[in-house]
């Protein structure tokens, strides 16, 4: 354990604001879910393999939904498969004691943050959650679960139509779609909560950055926000990545270890910090 990094982390909680955590696909790769572009994202159907890219459009959902629903629910069975490890366990105990001072944003669509016991309240998941579905043609923005048994458990297995027009929503009847963000898409705030992510970034005392190479947009908004505000950047990656820069230049760390064996051991060391009054979410704003 460095000491330093909690001694940054706990001079910079003893001022207001909030410790604002930031988590990518580093964490759940962790626990056994493959990284979006790596090899295991890609997808065959009839003679052509498509890339993540290629699929996770409302583009090609529009041209093919039945495909897409397919490989999202073999994704959704790799995600309910695997099992929070220690990293998601630490954020969540943190949370425990630290109340609404802990702000966690992640990447992640596989809900393995909310399975560890981390608040959905204080859980920005601004990417999506793939454990839901949501009208296609977006007659609302409420959220329904997909039950237990709507997964494909491999490749090859048939996508009957039983799932597939049962995948409806149910206020007007439009098919349902995967409550993620697609490439094609932009954050928001009813479905993303773009706007409260940034609001922590306004509000952030410091910010720990694990397991991501922030190769999306919101995330290197935050970072840069919290860095220009002054505030120390702890950067927790296997791999070198901007955030990294960032951490340095802004009085921060980085740290090279995974995130199940540094976390638990960060997040213990910040027991004894003092807990001041509820920060998240402010006052007279959107929660």
């Amino acid at each position: 354990m460095n000491d330093a990094v909690a001694d940054t982390l706990r001079e910079a909680l003893g001022d207001a604001g909030v410790l604002l955590v930031l988590t990518g696909a580093g964490v759940s790769a962790e626990s056994g879910v493959p990284t979006f572009r790596g090899p295991e994202g890609y997808w065959t159907i009839g003679s052509r393999n498509y890339h993540p890219q290629e699929l996770a459009t409302q583009a090609a959902f529009r041209r093919m939904p039945r495909d897409v629903w397919h490989w999202y629910l073999f994704r959704r069975a790799v995600c309910r498969a695997a099992q929070p490890n220690a990293a998601h366990v630490a954020l969540a105990e943190a949370a425990e004691r630290l109340g609404t001072r802990l702000v966690l944003v992640t990447q992640n669509v596989d809900g393995l943050h909310l399975r560890a016991g981390s608040p959905i309240a204080s859980t920005l998941q601004i990417h999506g959650n793939i454990d839901y579905l949501r009208c296609a043609d977006a007659c609302t923005t409420h959220l329904v679960p997909l039950a237990e048994d709507f997964i494909v458990p491999d490749r090859s297995t048939p996508f009957g139509d039983d799932i597939f027009e049962s995948l409806r929503c149910p206020r007007c009847g439009a098919h349902g779609r995967p409550h993620v963000l697609w490439f094609d898409e932009y954050y928001d705030e009813p479905l993303y909560r773009a706007e409260s992510a940034m609001m922590a970034a306004h509000d952030a005392a410091a910010l720990v950055v694990i397991g991501t190479a922030g190769a999306t947009n919101l995330p290197r908004q935050i970072a840069a926000l919290v860095a220009r505000r002054g505030r120390p950047i702890v950067d927790i990656n296997t791999e070198g990545n901007p955030f990294a820069d960032l951490a340095e230049a802004s009085g921060g760390h980085a740290v090279r270890e995974t995130a199940a064996s540094y976390l638990p051991r960060l997040m213990s060391a910040l027991a004894s910090t003092s807990v001041a009054a509820p920060r998240w979410p402010p006052p007279n704003t959107t929660s």
